[in-house]
């Protein structure tokens, strides 16, 4: 395994590094300023639209997508721009195109869209036109096990009517999501495995009613169209906005899942050096008990232990990019559960610590630490909670082979 970037890779990575340091970076405040100044737009900030105009210039623009409708990289060679964006979450990964869930719904048009679906909203997607939302998980059922959805999906003549409720659609309380991709079940009576399908339908779609929107742990999220429960009331759409073909929305949800899950982990690690930045920056600066924090040997250890763990996952992460690069998804499997598993949890526990150094301005809207500790803690829940990966993960366990 060789994880050196090659010399294309280590310009790109140059070129974000520079871009969210002199672009990104600054535009923070303007986004917070924004923000507040307009608290009941949903839709993109002005600055996001003019990060994405410099980002395009710069040539940082869907390298998150690998083929003909990207930049072409591999997992390998956007694994450390894609943790340069987790720096900042809110801005980077937008700015350039790169942001869930749009990159994972790009990701399965790309894959399984027919030229006409392609056509109408992968392009859009593309060219940051509009955006989109998935809409999977459910209020009524654990939507960690995707074969207890309870969105029906039926063929009627010329058409799929679909009749469910849905939430934690991120992105779609934007005006701008105009492409929600919803997955029902279109035969109970099928293969446990064969029973969903995969749906697209336009925002703008008769008995298609946005609920509400949820917050998590207090944000709203707006700067990326939050996140919506959504009612489908006899909502009719053409036969051919099925996306693949019928039963295979499990299939392609698991395709989803893959590449999903490393780039959080991916952003992840760019978080957690974000949050050692701090960390050393605020240690240096205060002090108490006659020492600054930098010279307390509890955060001394605290410190040395963030960097141990960051390093660690990371190779872990690089890994398992050089594994889907190489022998695909499928045989990935159990290192992408284990990053799944590790990296946010390690995260999580580095923002603790560092939120411990600042005190209570750690909690406080003066930093950013609240906000990414809260987003890390979500994602412990996204695409698949620890448990269920633990689960999965140790069951393959028990199957290995021995060592000798």
């Amino acid at each position: 395994m060789d994880f050196a970037p090659d010399p294309s890779t280590r310009d790109l990575t140059d070129r974000a590094r520079a871009f969210i340091a002199d672009q990104v970076r600054p535009a923070e405040p303007e986004l917070e300023k924004q923000l507040a100044a307009d608290p009941g737009r949903w839709g993109r900030p002005p600055v996001i639209h003019d990060l994405q105009v410099r980002a395009r210039e710069a040539g940082l623009w869907n390298l998150f997508l690998p083929g003909e409708h990207g930049a072409g990289l591999s997992q390998l060679q956007y694994a450390p721009i894609a943790e340069l964006t987790g720096y900042s979450p809110q801005l980077a990964p937008v700015a350039m195109n790169c942001a869930a869930p749009d990159t994972g719904n790009m990701e399965l048009l790309a894959e399984f869209g027919t030229p006409a679906q392609q056509e109408r909203w992968l392009n859009p997607l593309l060219e940051a036109q509009i955006r989109s939302s998935f809409c999977m998980t459910e209020p009524g059922v654990a939507s960690s096990d995707a074969t207890q959805i309870g969105t029906r999906i039926r063929r009627d003549g010329d058409d799929w009517v679909i009749t469910g409720r849905k939430w934690w659609s991120t992105g779609a309380m934007s005006p701008d999501a105009r492409l929600l991709i919803v997955m029902g079940v279109t035969d109970p009576d099928a293969a446990r495995h064969r029973q969903q399908s995969m749906i697209l339908v336009p925002r703008e779609t008769e008995g298609v009613h946005i609920v509400r929107p949820l917050t998590v742990f207090g944000y709203d999220d707006r700067e990326h169209g939050g996140h919506a429960e959504i009612a489908f009331d006899e909502v009719r759409v053409p036969a051919d906005a099925i996306l693949g073909g019928p039963g295979e929305g499990f299939a392609i949800a698991q395709a989803r899942l893959g590449p999903g899950r490393i780039h959080h982990c991916m952003r992840s690690l760019g978080t957690a050096e974000r949050a050692l930045d701090l960390a050393r920056e605020r240690a240096t600066d205060r002090s108490a008990f006659g020492r600054t924090l930098s010279e307390q040997g509890v955060v001394r250890e605290w410190v040395a232990g963030a960097r141990i763990q960051i390093e660690a996952l990371r190779l872990l992460v690089l890994k398992t990019a050089w594994l889907m690069d190489t022998v695909g998804n499928k045989a990935a499997m159990t290192e992408i559960q284990a990053i799944k598993i590790a990296v946010p949890r390690a995260v999580q526990e580095i923002l603790d610590r560092v939120i411990q150094i600042f005190g209570a301005a750690g909690v406080s809207q003066d930093t950013p630490l609240a906000g990414l500790w809260a987003g890390i803690r979500t994602l412990r829940l996204a695409d698949g909670p620890d448990e269920v990966h633990l689960s999965s993960l140790g069951r393959a366990e028990f199957r290995r082979p021995s060592t000798l």
